[in-house]
């Protein structure tokens, strides 16, 4: 019986594991078709290789951010695990650099996966001062002529903005393929690929989701070649997001812009009562011009915002510290939780120490995400909080 065509304007979830072919000679050309790699098939076959829901949601990314081609995984880790794997060639590979102020998951596989078990040469480059300077990276590329770079728009915890132009330029200059993590940036405010980046990829989890209750990633590019590696990578290692995710995403990116021009906001003048605090000694945000890379900030990002992230510092001796971090986090917990994450519409909270213990030991420090709620109201419940602490 034919199926009646429904005026929906949405793409319906489809959670079919394999999808009917009909005939032999169907599943033969679809067969032979699948080698192609391409990111949406004439014949789906199976949802592990695509999925149309998935599809759908991956075309709403690359409307956001400007790329001829997104696909989607289930994790931002996944993501990152696919964007470095397809770049790797047996033992036939030049060195790979990565900066050294990126999210720890990606530190970790970059010694854990590709050092220990794969055998790859990796690289580090670190910032002077609280920034990189394009001296020394030109300097680091011209020694090690990697063949990968890998940096982020605005680093985690610390919130440093690298010229990811000047970056990129270099980079290129030197063959090198450079990926973008553009989590914390997101493309409302900075689109790499128009600066040459190779891909660019984003923990759709975080701001793109914006809802702290769907687990995501995705890469974004413009070579083809590219795109048809990530998506045979894809299906081989079962990267493949669910449909229903993915239909939940679609629906959430519809409001990306609005959230996140919020966040900004909102990021924006907790910042300048955080910088104002007496009991706090230091503030990193990226549109404070106290932050070290404020100028490569506003130069990148023209006036949309710097990010929904701050990270602060209590004043005092190490237990003096420890114990204003705790009290404050007690005293905001009924509005602000402690989750580890970020970008959720709520505004949240992360003991730096507690995470990254040794490289950042410093037991008063706090990363906020800033959530959309009501921006007033959480003045409120900060301010209060400061005042007991003191």
């Amino acid at each position: 019986m034919k199926r009646k065509e429904v005026n929906s304007r949405r793409m319906p979830v489809y959670r079919d594991s394999g999808f009917e072919l009909f005939t032999a000679d169907i599943a033969k050309e679809a067969f032979l078709r699948e080698n192609d790699n391409e990111r949406e098939p004439d014949l789906y076959i199976y949802s592990r290789y695509r999925n149309p829901t998935v599809v759908a949601a991956e075309e709403e990314i690359m409307k956001l951010e400007g790329s001829d081609w997104a696909v989607l995984t289930q994790t931002g880790m996944s993501a990152i695990d696919t964007a470095l794997s397809i770049f790797q060639r047996g033992e036939i590979i030049r060195p790979w650099l990565f900066f050294s102020e990126i999210y720890g998951g990606t530190i970790s596989f970059a010694e854990s996966i590709l050092r220990k078990r794969r055998g790859l040469d990796i690289h580090s480059f670190t910032p002077l001062d609280g920034k990189y300077d394009l001296d020394y990276f030109e300097d680091a590329v011209s020694a090690i002529k990697p063949e990968l770079v890998y940096i982020e728009t605005i680093s985690n915890p610390m919130l440093i903005v690298p010229d990811i132009a000047g970056v990129i330029r270099i980079a290129k200059k030197h063959s090198s393929r450079v990926i973008v993590d553009n989590t914390f940036a997101t493309p409302y405010l900075l689109k790499p690929l128009d600066y040459g980046a190779d891909i660019v990829i984003h923990s759709a989890t975080k701001y793109l989701s914006g809802h702290g209750n769907i687990t995501a990633g995705v890469l974004c590019g413009n070579d083809k070649n590219i795109m048809r590696e990530a998506v045979e990578y894809r299906k081989y290692v079962g990267h493949m997001l669910s449909a229903d995710d993915a239909y939940r995403l679609t629906t959430q990116l519809q409001t990306f812009e609005l959230r996140f021009a919020r966040q900004c906001s909102s990021a924006m003048e907790l910042a300048a009562v955080l910088c104002k605090t007496q009991t706090i000694s230091k503030v990193w945000f990226p549109g404070l011009e106290t932050h070290p890379t404020h100028k490569e900030a506003k130069r990148l990002f023209g006036n949309k915002g710097y990010g929904g992230m701050i990270t602060f510092d209590f004043a005092g001796n190490k237990p003096v510290k420890r114990r204003r971090r705790d009290s404050f986090i007690q005293a905001v917990s009924e509005k602000i939780r402690l989750v580890p994450t970020l970008g959720d519409p709520v505004t949240i909270l992360l003991p730096v120490e507690s995470v990254w213990g040794a490289k950042y030991p410093e037991p008063g420090m706090i990363r906020l995400s800033a959530g959309f709620e009501d921006t007033v109201e959480l003045l409120a419940v900060i301010k209060r909080a400061l005042d007991k602490i003191r």
